[in-house]
């Protein structure tokens, strides 16, 4: 196959590859079944998108096949040579649990499996990549990285924002790379897929790999990203102790701020884990504060009945109720849209409420985000990152570019970059998830 051809996967969800793979993989597995040696995957071995029955026969009507995903896993035949093969490694965007467990699996999978003996880490995101910072690069061995799972953050250090697409390819070949693992959110992969296109243009061989790192589990398809199940772990004590801060007072609230820019799983996941929450606000609600039935006016009703009340909030919620112009939106480095701060904004509103209704409120405001950002991975996390880590591996030595590895209906795949980055993941606000926050609080469907 010439570099940049698809194989024949299926309509939407086609890999792409450098080329046919020839090498026989140093792996010591099955082709076999009912041996207790575990099996390599074909090439035809797929999963289904959708598993429900309606879907099954709607395919079984229109008499065509169903969409379906490339299946994760080693590979009979690989593409790169293993005794010439080197890899790097880099992480951008704002930190989250488990990075560092991924490094180290990454470097395992290399090093043990595939028997690659060069992996450069790039240091501080996107901008190792570019000469001109002179970062450098560290080399990672197993005894270095040994016991980076044991701490959050990321030993390689992190950036936000692009860079020359055409020098950081040009860095890549200079220095050897024949895979480029990027951890990142979705600006990094979107990063990734224009080095991906640059390396395709140029015709060299270098495989470019996505491990989506988002806190927010708003990645497009898949069924959860690394580090969100510890971020809602981490909140979980958090809303426990603001719920004793509320109850300790005659009306008391807390009110606490969690990630979430325009998803709101952490914030509702985080609730319904400790169910003394009251108030669950996210990006894809629309909610007023004024009115009959806006949310002080409900919020009231509530203190009436229990004097106290729970709030955890999304970063990304309630951004209507800054009324800025679009044109007067500012972004980060990343190109996010930076948001007001509707915690400060909650609390402010709130006390100016009761202060006009001649009611004595006491208001605890909390905002441990960047605790849960840099904390260690939980043992969930940490095993779904050894997950993703290995999978990557095994796909990038295939000589597979430009894709995502990922967990759909529970079982791990490749797809491409552009298929994930093509929309966020968003809370269906009518689907059973967001009606399970909704039992747990007691909140209204509707505040506006």
């Amino acid at each position: 196959m010439k570099s940049g051809e698809k194989l024949d996967v299926g309509e939407i969800y086609g890999i792409n590859v450098l080329g046919k793979a020839t090498y026989d993989s140093p792996l010591r597995l099955s082709k076999k079944r009912g041996d207790d040696i575990f099996n390599f995957v074909k090439e035809d071995d797929k999963i289904l998108q959708d598993i429900s029955l309606r879907e099954f026969k709607k395919c079984l009507a229109d008499n065509k096949e169903p969409f379906a995903m490339e299946r994760a896993g080693p590979r009979e035949k690989i593409y790169f040579n293993v005794k010439k093969t080197k890899a790097a490694i880099v992480t951008c965007g704002g930190l989250c649990p488990g990075i560092n467990n991924v490094i180290r699996s990454l470097v395992m999978g290399l090093t043990y499996f595939y028997g690659v003996k060069e992996i450069l880490g790039v240091r501080y995101g996107f901008e190792g990549l570019n000469p001109a910072y002179g970062h450098g690069f560290v080399d990672l061995t197993p005894a270095f990285v040994k016991d980076i799972h044991q701490f959050g953050g990321t030993i390689l250090g992190s950036s936000r924002g692009g860079q020359d697409v055409g020098v950081m390819v040009d860095t890549l070949y200079e220095n050897g790379v024949d895979l480029l693992f990027t951890i990142g959110g979705d600006g990094t992969l979107k990063g990734a897929d224009a080095i991906g296109e640059e390396i395709k243009k140029r015709g060299v061989d270098i495989s470019v790999i996505g491990i989506p790192k988002t806190i927010d589990n708003d990645v497009n398809l898949i069924d959860k990203t690394f580090g969100f199940e510890t971020a809602y772990h981490v909140a979980n004590p958090i809303i426990r102790d603001a719920h004793n801060e509320a109850t300790g007072a005659y009306n008391g609230i807390a009110i606490v701020k969690l990630m979430g820019r325009d998803s709101g799983f952490i914030a509702a996941s985080a609730a319904i884990s400790m169910s003394v929450v009251n108030f669950v606000l996210v990006p894809e609600m629309h909610f007023e504060l004024e009115g009959e039935n806006g949310f002080l006016e409900v919020l009231k009703k509530r203190l009436d009945t229990k004097h106290h009340a729970v709030i955890v909030v999304a970063e990304g919620a309630g951004q209507n109720l800054f009324k800025k112009d679009k044109k007067e939106q500012e972004t980060d480095a990343s190109g996010n849209i930076k948001h007001g701060d509707i915690g400060l904004l909650l609390k402010t509103e709130i006390a100016e409420y009761f202060k006009k209704n001649d009611r004595q409120v006491t208001i605890k405001y909390i905002d441990p985000s960047y605790i849960i950002r840099s904390a260690p991975a939980n043992p969930g996390d940490s095993i779904f990152c050894n997950g993703l880590a290995y999978h990557a591996v095994h796909g990038a030595m295939t000589g597979r570019t430009r894709f995502v590895v990922g967990r759909v209906n529970n079982r791990y795949v490749y797809l491409p970059i552009s298929a994930v980055t093509n929309k966020r993941k968003k809370i269906n606000m009518e689907g059973g998830f967001w009606y399970t926050v909704l039992e747990s609080t007691g909140q209204p469907f509707e505040m506006r």
